[in-house]
């Protein structure tokens, strides 16, 4: 786990994410007991980068914990569709997505992440959800009391409302059915004062690998 920080400066959010990346990995790499993560180096060529880090091992089938920090001129299509007006931006963060070998253990996915515009509008954004094969009722509840521990901490209304935009936006329309046993997601999240927000995100990505380890080792 990762301390939390109350720095919101841009250069510690984008070292504190890959803290989390790599804190993640030696949790995961425990927990597997055989797989090692391989990292991959890359560079946008507008500008920033990141590092792609894959394992497989004896009960991570196949995982992804990535690290970004892009910067530059911000594409026309991208204002258009965001319904803004800036020339420069930085996105960064962290995204995960795990499956195992054993079916009984869930597919899981994370982002946590933060964008800028020069202007000096931000948001924080994120969440996790859970996907299992064979739906347990007593692992979607425990999985659900963590992310709820970690909301009410912050704010009463945070679990409800995430709670509620998760089953939302991984509705499977075609199926008439959420995807798995849902989680939280938020996203354009800002106030004048960055800090609570900015360690609500923390704490959503510290809480990751705990619950991830639980159910790989259980």
């Amino acid at each position: 786990m990762i301390p939390l920080t109350t720095h919101t400066d841009r250069d510690n959010l984008q070292a504190w994410f890959r803290s989390l990346q790599l804190d993640i990995c030696e949790q995961l790499e425990m927990a597997d007991g055989v797989g090692k993560f391989k990292e991959d180096t890359w560079e946008r060529p507008g500008g920033g980068g990141g590092h792609t880090r894959l394992i497989e091992g004896q009960r991570i089938e196949k995982g992804g914990v990535n690290f970004s920090a892009v910067h530059g001129t911000l594409p026309q299509k991208i204002q258009d569709a965001l319904q803004i007006n800036a020339g420069d931006f930085l996105a960064t963060g962290v995204s995960i997505v795990q499956h195992p070998h054993n079916p009984h253990v869930p597919i899981i996915h994370m982002n946590v992440r933060y964008f800028e515009l020069s202007d000096g509008t931000y948001w924080f954004g994120g969440g996790i959800d859970l996907t299992p094969h064979y739906v347990r009722p007593a692992d979607g509840r425990w999985f659900h009391e963590q992310l709820k521990a970690v909301c009410d901490r912050y704010d009463e209304g945070y679990y409800p409302r995430f709670k509620q935009w998760a089953d939302d936006y991984f509705y499977v329309r075609h199926r008439k059915e959420t995807r798995g046993v849902g989680g939280i997601f938020f996203d354009r999240m800002h106030a004048e004062d960055k800090t609570p927000i900015w360690q609500f995100v923390q704490e959503v990505g510290n809480a990751f690998a705990g619950i991830y380890t639980h159910f790989l080792t259980t």
